[in-house]
């Protein structure tokens, strides 16, 4: 006597999106990272729009909204709540459980990037409107500062692709947040000396052009840089997730 073997489910793409979408919104990493980005930004919108504060440079002091990179370092804790999300499939064994209720993988890993990507450019208004505001409405008209913010709003969201992408790869949370970190606090003031036109497409530095942040690149060219490395890391990680994760 035979059995018919059982037939597969099949999920609908709408069921695993809203599935991702409860277990990131659900993640309290995802609502830190958000708040900690909020608040240092903010903090630092006030700072800048104010000029209360100069660091001391070569030439004197120096207001801290001409520090491209202290001005754009709250993303590196924005970009945790694309991270964990890629991430946190990799703990207590969830990427088996994800793929008993999608076997798809082409379709999960479709889910998780959409959920993800929706969720960073959502959370990423909030997060950055309020302290860029204070700093630029004084000495801005209005149409410029919503050109400037598409731009740093679009830097965020690349730059979370970057990290879900660069989390697959790794397999692992930590790893793509220290490296991201330490890519523009050490790596590229080491390298600048050596080759300072290699410095410029860094995704940090490409990310300082794009939002109009003291840099070396046109903001298109920026764009253009950023967008290249959010798309190698993210078909690398699909590629990944297919072939090295069965």
């Amino acid at each position: 006597m035979s059995t018919s073997p059982l037939p597969v489910r099949t999920v609908r793409f709408g069921d695993a999106l809203a599935a991702e979408w409860v277990k990131i919104t659900t993640l309290p990493a995802t609502w830190i990272a958000a708040l900690v980005a909020f608040g240092v930004n903010t903090v630092l919108g006030f700072i800048a729009g104010t000029d209360a504060v100069r660091v001391a440079g070569h030439d004197g002091a120096v207001p801290i909204a001409r520090l491209g990179m202290l001005m754009l370092a709250p993303v590196h804790v924005f970009i945790a709540i694309a991270v964990f999300a890629a991430g946190s499939e990799y703990r207590g064994g969830q990427l088996r459980v994800s793929l008993t209720a999608v076997p798809d993988r082409n379709r999960l890993f479709a889910a998780k990037l959409i959920v993800s990507t929706v969720l960073s450019l959502i959370a990423s208004i909030p997060v950055v409107l309020p302290g860029y505001v204070v700093q630029h409405a004084a000495a801005m008209p209005a149409g410029e500062i919503a050109v400037r913010l598409t731009a740093l709003l679009t830097a965020y969201l690349l730059l979370g692709l970057i990290g879900h992408g660069f989390a697959v790869i790794a397999r692992s949370i930590t790893t793509p947040l220290v490296v991201l970190f330490i890519t523009p606090v050490l790596v590229a003031p080491t390298l600048r000396g050596a080759a300072p036109y290699l410095v410029t497409f860094l995704p940090h530095e490409a990310a300082m052009s794009l939002a109009g942040m003291p840099a070396d690149l046109h903001p298109v060219t920026g764009l253009l840089v950023l967008a290249g490395w959010a798309a190698l890391l993210v078909s690398a990680a699909w590629t990944v997730f297919l072939h090295r994760d069965s």
